[in-house]
């Protein structure tokens, strides 16, 4: 119901951008970088280990307006954070409904709201159990460089809602349940292409 809900919302915003004179349509794709608490400790691990931490994303936006402007996406995301050098794995479609404006040039700022649905978690060697909610919120701000059809964004994501993940360490049973903050808090270095 959540996901028919999300793909109804992104066609409808799509319909909008194609029916305005100044609207854009196009397709992204990037790397995503989900840090564990400090940035600056996960950057450091990130230096011996480069695949630490690092997904993807790819998808497609529309853009209404141009100097000012509303650019809602639709994204399919994969994430993966290093616990205690088990990989927590996440896979979910993403709508962030951005406003963005032109501030000189090529440079654009955008800001706005994230929705996500979570499609599904792996946790290596670990049985997890259900995330408390699927559908979280979140905020995404970030600056752009557009050259023509060609796009470079670089926002960091954060995750409003509490959502945590339980899992049972079959491994060591006496640690019983434990809890891992599922919440995004990442760097998205994307590329786009406006068709």
């Amino acid at each position: 119901m959540k996901k028919t809900l999300l793909m109804v919302a992104f066609a409808a915003f799509t319909a909008i951008s194609f029916a305005q004179s100044d609207s854009k349509f196009g397709v992204k794709a990037g790397l995503n970088y989900n840090a564990n608490g400090d940035y600056f400790e996960s950057a450091s691990a990130a230096a011996e280990d480069p695949s630490r931490n690092v997904g993807y994303h790819i998808g497609f936006f529309g853009q209404i307006g141009n100097d000012i402007y509303l650019r809602p996406e639709l994204v399919y995301t994969s994430t993966k954070s290093d616990y205690d050098n088990d990989d927590f794995k996440m896979q979910k479609l993403d709508l962030p409904l951005l406003i963005g404006a032109k501030v000189i040039g090529p440079l654009h700022v955008f800001a706005g709201p994230a929705f996500q649905y979570i499609l599904d978690t792996e946790y290596d060697g670990i049985t997890i159990g259900d995330i408390k909610n699927d559908f979280t919120v979140g905020l995404n701000i970030g600056a752009a460089i557009n050259l023509g059809k060609f796009g470079v964004d670089l926002r960091y994501e954060r995750g409003f809602s509490e959502n945590e993940a339980t899992f049972i360490n079959t491994n060591l049973p006496s640690v019983g349940e434990s809890r891992i903050d599922t919440r995004p808090d990442q760097l998205i270095l994307s590329f786009s292409l406006k068709l």
